[in-house]
């Protein structure tokens, strides 16, 4: 699967009006901190957004008192008020289910077969993705590959209505092939899609605020709130590390098109 380049594109996500866009995210924070710039612009623009979470993130704790079961009610909230803030409702994020850490031991065919189902229902305009080519996700964290690489599965066999037959003899969901994939994640040398999310910078960070329990102090004792001066210092160095081009806070993507290959 090759880039294409970036003069050949004819999407820009900033120019959607009217569509529908499904995102793919291993956890209930990879949206947002990955392109919840780009959700809040075009959910502002009128477009349908759709988000998709392979995991509850039930596992990522060091609080010995936390228990699996109230760490996945916990970040599903964060999930709901941050996705609130960026302007997707809460009725429009599809849990799949899956413990954290665990999605590679989920059985392919039914993994699979689970976002097929969910790109035939939305017929999506674009989807979202982790890269599966970016080096960091080959070894990080095993969610992520195996999201971005049942993703990129889920997405061909969408197109062939032998592929899970039963979709469409039984719920009626007909193929569909899907138009555009952006890639998050993606390497540097590979990103060809820049999105200036300058406008809505500071509704990302509000929203990526939302996840108080992925950050200390609360990664280690939890507390529903910051502690006095953490938001500040979370803020500013949110800003800081942000990925930026030419001075403007972006969104970077591997664009593809055309990819599916029999």
């Amino acid at each position: 699967m090759t880039a294409t380049p970036l003069a050949a594109q004819n999407e820009r996500l900033e120019d959607y009006r009217g569509k529908t866009v499904l995102v793919f995210s291993p956890h209930p924070d990879d949206d947002t901190f990955a392109v919840g710039g780009t959700l809040a612009l075009i959910a502002a623009h009128g477009n349908k957004v759709i988000i998709a979470i392979y995991t509850n993130d039930n596992k990522g704790s060091y609080d010995q008192a936390m228990t699996s079961e109230r760490l996945a009610r916990i970040r599903k909230a964060e999930e709901e008020a941050a996705c609130d803030v960026l302007g997707v409702p809460g009725g429009n994020v599809v849990w799949m289910g899956h413990d954290d850490g665990e999605l590679e031991y989920v059985p392919a065919r039914l993994l699979c077969g689970q976002a097929t189902r969910i790109i035939r229902q939305y017929r999506p305009d674009a989807v979202l993705s982790v890269d599966p080519g970016e080096w960091y996700e080959r070894w990080h964290k095993s969610d992520h590959r195996m999201a971005a690489l049942n993703t990129v599965d889920a997405v061909r066999a969408a197109e062939f209505h032998l592929y899970y037959p039963e979709h469409l003899l039984v719920d009626r969901l007909q193929p569909y092939k899907v138009p555009n994939l952006f890639f998050y994640y993606a390497k540097p040398q590979d990103a060809n899609c820049f999105v200036n999310i300058d406008l809505v910078f500071e509704k990302k960070l509000e929203a990526a605020s939302k996840h108080v329990s992925q950050f200390e102090p609360a990664i280690s004792k939890y507390r529903p709130d910051w502690e006095d001066g953490a938001l500040a210092r979370f803020k500013e160095e949110f800003r800081s590390q942000h990925e930026k081009r030419d001075g403007h806070y972006v969104e970077s993507y591997r664009y593809a098109t055309g990819f599916n290959q029999q």
